[in-house]
């Protein structure tokens, strides 16, 4: 995607084909039986854009089945135009700037949105540090949890752990439900590799890491120190970074946001991270890569609200 003068943006024809070219780069594929021959593409006065039937099950569909897009009454021209603006708001979009610049309801804004972070989300399934790179491990904290009380701290806050590979320049984070080693150390055993010099603040959470990683490099802010003046290599700076934009997109854009959601907006954030100018992407990379996310994620409205 280039800009929103596109024609793909425009017209629901050129929407659908800019979609399918994307989805089915071999040609259209039956989402019911999986078949790729005796497809056709239905035609007619009365038939919906983008239709086909597929004549080995007899059963009509559109590249929208099984995807984010599945039972959806948007038009897919205003679904990419979604996508381009999320993708290329470096701190988030709110469902009341969608609603406006879009002409679509409140409700239909901000249920796409949750869509959209669906198609954002990743696995996450490479090692970091792979090589003996160094990957920086941090936790936060943001927002309430719901009907917890206000206790010294921050029990009563929503968690959040991010790893950032220096090498690569990715970042990969999940809502945690507390800041101990028990629940730390798992998630830095399971995505970074052992080869790997892993840097940290003085949190005791992180005891345990010198002894099984390559290397482990520590600064104490807690004592205002934020890069190690004898190896300045040695630093979390990269990670506090991620944070600062995370934070200041939850607080300044979506302002609030429930636990059941976290996931989402931590997808959101991740992927932008992922696919940045930095790395090479622009906008247009960036929703392109969305679309690549959008098939097996479909999220019913009542998913989306679930509590």
């Amino acid at each position: 995607m280039s800009n929103l003068s596109a024609p793909h943006f425009h017209n629901e024809e050129a929407a659908y084909a800019y979609v399918e070219a994307r989805i089915w780069p071999e040609g259209p594929v039956c989402p019911h039986c999986g078949g790729v021959e005796r497809i056709s593409k239905m035609r007619g006065k009365s038939t919906r854009v983008g239709a086909y039937k597929c004549y080995q099950c007899r059963k009509p569909f559109t590249v929208k089945i099984g995807t984010i897009f599945q039972d959806s009454k948007v038009p897919m021209r205003v679904w990419l135009q979604a996508m381009y603006l999320i993708a290329g708001s470096k701190k988030g979009i709110s469902s009341n700037q969608l609603h406006r610049t879009l002409g679509v309801t409140l409700k239909t804004a901000w249920f796409m949105s949750h869509r959209i972070r669906e198609a954002m989300r990743s696995g996450g399934d490479t090692m970091f540090g792979t090589g003996g790179g160094v990957v920086e491990v941090d936790e936060t904290f943001i927002g309430k949890l719901k009907g917890a009380p206000v206790k010294r701290a921050f029990h009563h806050k929503m968690k959040v752990l991010a790893l950032v590979d220096r090498d690569s320049g990715q970042a990969r984070t999940m809502v945690i439900e507390n800041v101990n080693a028990t629940t730390l150390m798992p998630i830095v055993l399971e995505n970074v590799a052992r080869e790997a010099r892993v840097m940290t603040d003085e949190h005791s959470g992180y005891r345990d890491v010198k002894n099984i990683f390559a290397a482990h490099g520590t600064t104490s802010h807690g004592k205002g120190e934020y890069v190690n003046l004898e190896d300045r290599s040695i630093h979390s700076n990269t990670v506090e970074g991620y944070f600062s934009i995370f934070k200041r997109g939850m607080k300044g854009v979506y302002q609030f946001c429930g636990e059941q959601h976290l996931h989402r907006y931590l997808a959101e954030f991740e992927f932008r991270y992922n696919n940045r100018v930095a790395l090479g992407c622009n906008d247009g990379d960036r929703a392109d890569a969305m679309l690549k996310g959008i098939v097996g994620k479909r999220l019913t409205y009542k998913g989306a609200s679930a509590v």
